[in-house]
């Protein structure tokens, strides 16, 4: 089986490329092509096509891990939205939950409401009600009233309905006859409903979540349409699959029905890719730093497992989007993050980013601003001729001009201070957040290991990992396209969940039984339906849970088998021990209330093989290339030393590198500081042992 990853970031695009039966694996980076991310995606599968000497029709799946979901919702750039809901809540999704940016200013702006995704004068209602807590019908829905509403939308010119109607998840029937009125009314609306997208209990999340998904569902059915198209009008014949935001791969069919699961997808890659990649190293405790062009994104892997983040906490900038996501943090703190003196004469790096264009000023391509990556470049830590493999050439010359112009001449200091000083803010920036997620949660860093990812990651990690007084870094063998190696690391999977709100001490066992059957039934149709073979299906159960009286859940499994009393007690004892975990105490007295059942529908992939290393003994002067001078800052002083330049490609398992090290590839570039040793282990990850003060 030949498999392609492709990862699309704010600044290049990342492949890799995967063949089972030779047990060969080839990578390839090319930049980004906002504008139609598609175009730098068909570009470099061709270029890692012709890299591998293989055809586009021998390619069995392409798993890709996009952007574009999240982009239009930070940008505001979905389509013209509207919404039909029950009389009375029109404004849901603009009161929210009293919940604001900043506690006490009367003056701010309030997001969603400065940037409504559906305008209230396209938010229709209509006289239907259901109650709770069997969904019976309590006012029938006039569907009269419901035909003028849509008949309404499309005079205003909406592209898109979402349909949220109060107690839905309960009884979608009312749902389903404002659906059947689009379809004949207004065929060409793409329609998004309540008890489809998220069929769970918070009317406000479930609304936003909904409304989400309709907003972003045409723009997003055409990327991957036209990608789609574009592939198999270039011979290709196999699967598409893309990343969801809870990790899982889905099909492009499940993908536009639902496209609001994709709004994560490129973190999630790079989450599973880090579990990988520990386990590849032999490490449990690990915290994945992947710092590509525009962020850097952080992931707490305890055990080598990755946390779900609540579902009352899991946004897309201001929004809330209540569907499950791993739990990713991301900042604005990349290669391309722009350095400032801001208006108070603060010195200051991101979170804005020059992006693939015109990128950072040491391209070429027309940016004026100093980023990041010409700091790096400034102060010899980048080889120009070198940057992705030499296809980028870099001019050390206009990073120089951009430095002193923007920062040094305003600063009073030489150029090599000043991008001195963009590396060190942009680092504390990336310390406080690795910090937030992780010494803030209870766990010691100290006992962790510091994997670094991305193109930018090797660059910084090591001074990071002195900061926060990590042992050790990894840089597994390809750490630019670390979200690209999480999507071959993964299985399909499809998220079915249904609201319950019953108590363990007196469960309707008969109810759950038959719920969990239903769910499992819709998981398995799916799967049938992306024509996954039969032994390759599983299912998984899982249930949100909480204490009575509390309004926060914890996920807990349910074990397989039959529902019966014996799996309510397992479920009771589960959320017991999670608790305890979690808050470092548990009620054992207290009845659990199990809020939401959940079945996974599970598509297995074969296991990704990573081929080992060469053996080699100590010395690694057969990857030697040159010595440069890179600048330092020791013991206060800025230096100028004579650093040892090797090819990683060349590296052996078992050689040592002494700092002050380079560590050149296609992909990226690993600092070795002084005094710090980087040893190659068995499958080629380098792992770097800091000089402790």
């Amino acid at each position: 089986m030949k498999r392609i990853g492709v990862d699309v970031g704010g600044t290049f695009t990342d492949l890799i490329f995967v063949d089972e039966e030779k047990g060969s694996v080839a990578v390839y980076k090319t930049p980004s092509t906002p504008k139609d991310p598609s175009i730098g995606v068909m570009n470099g599968v061709r270029q890692l096509c012709a890299q591998t000497g293989s055809s586009l029709e021998t390619i069995d799946n392409l798993f890709h891990g996009t952007t574009i979901a999240t982009n239009l919702v930070l940008q505001h750039a979905g389509v013209k939205t509207g919404m039909v809901t029950t009389e009375g809540f029109r404004d849901i999704i603009h009161i929210g939950r009293h919940k604001r940016p900043l506690n006490f200013s009367i003056t701010q702006d309030i997001p969603w409401q400065t940037h409504p995704v559906v305008k209230r004068r396209h938010r229709l209602t209509v006289r239907e009600r259901l109650i709770p807590p069997t969904g019976e019908v309590l006012h029938p829905i006039d569907e009269a009233e419901v035909r003028a509403a849509v008949r309404q939308l499309r005079e205003d010119g909406v592209e898109s309905i979402a349909v949220c109607f109060l107690f839905s998840f309960l009884n979608p029937a009312h749902e389903q006859v404002v659906k059947r009125v689009i379809q004949e009314e207004y065929p060409e609306a793409y329609v998004s409903l309540s008890s489809e997208v998220l069929p769970q209990f918070r009317e406000y999340e479930r609304f936003t979540t909904t409304a989400l998904n309709a907003f972003i569902g045409p723009k997003v059915t055409h990327y991957v349409e036209q990608l789609s198209d574009s592939l198999h009008g270039s011979g290709f014949r196999g699967d598409l699959m893309l990343m969801q935001s809870a990790g899982g791969v889905a099909s492009v069919k499940a993908s536009v029905q639902k496209p609001v699961s994709l709004l994560m997808s490129g973190p999630a890659a790079g989450a599973l890719g880090g579990v990988w990649c520990a386990e590849l190293a032999g490490h449990r405790n690990v915290i994945v730093l992947d710092v590509g062009g525009t962020s850097a994104d952080i992931t707490v892997l305890n055990d080598r497992q990755v946390r779900m983040k609540h579902l009352l906490d899991t946004k897309i900038g201001d929004y809330s989007a209540m569907v499950p996501m791993l739990d990713v943090s991301t900042i604005g703190a990349g290669g391309g993050s722009i350095a400032y003196i801001d208006s108070g004469g603060f010195f200051r790096v991101g979170p804005n980013s020059a992006g693939a264009d015109p990128g950072p000023a040491c391209y070429g391509q027309g940016g004026k601003l100093p980023t990041v990556t010409d700091a790096n470049l400034v102060l010899g830590r980048l080889n120009p001729d070198y940057f992705i493999g030499g296809r980028l050439k870099l001019e050390p010359g206009l990073s120089v001009e951009a430095i002193e112009e923007h920062l040094a001449r305003k600063l009073d200091m030489t150029v090599e201070q000043a991008a001195l000083g963009v590396l060190k803010i942009v680092n504390n920036n990336m310390v406080q957040a690795v910090q937030k997620e992780s010494v803030r949660r209870g766990f010691d860093i100290r006992k962790f290991s510091l994997l670094a990812c991305g193109g930018a990651g090797p660059l910084h990690a090591c001074d990071l990992a002195d900061a926060l007084r990590m042992p050790s870094v990894i840089v597994p063998p390809n750490p630019g396209i670390l979200a690209a190696l999480g999507l071959m690391t993964t299985d399909l999977k499809y998220d079915f969940s249904r609201t319950e709100l019953q108590l363990a001490k007196s469960a309707d066992v008969r109810k759950l039984s038959r719920d969990f059957a239903e769910l499992e039934r819709e998981a398995a149709q799916r799967l049938v339906e992306d024509r996954v073979p039969k032994d390759r299906r599983a299912t998984e159960r899982a249930a949100d849970c909480r204490y009575k009286g509390q309004g926060y859940e914890l996920r807990v499994a349910v074990p397989g088998g039959p529902v019966n009393a014996k799996t309510v007690a397992a479920i009771a004892k589960n959320f017991h021990d999670a608790h305890e975990k979690e808050f470092g105490r548990a009620f054992l007295d207290n009845d659990v209330e199990i809020v939401n059942i959940r079945v996974n529908g599970i598509g297995r992939i074969p296991t990704l093989e990573w081929p080992k290393a060469k053996r080699g003994g100590a010395d690694p002067s057969g990857a030697f290339k040159y010595d440069r001078k890179v600048v330092f800052e020791s013991g206060g002083r800025v230096r100028q030393i004579a650093t040892k330049v090797y090819e990683r490609t060349q590296l052996k398992a078992g050689n040592v590198i002494a700092g002050p090290a380079l560590v050149e590839q296609m992909d990226s570039t690993t600092v070795i500081p002084p005094g710090a040793e980087g040893k190659v282990d068995a499958y080629g990850n380098l792992i770097v042992t800091l000089a402790r003060k």
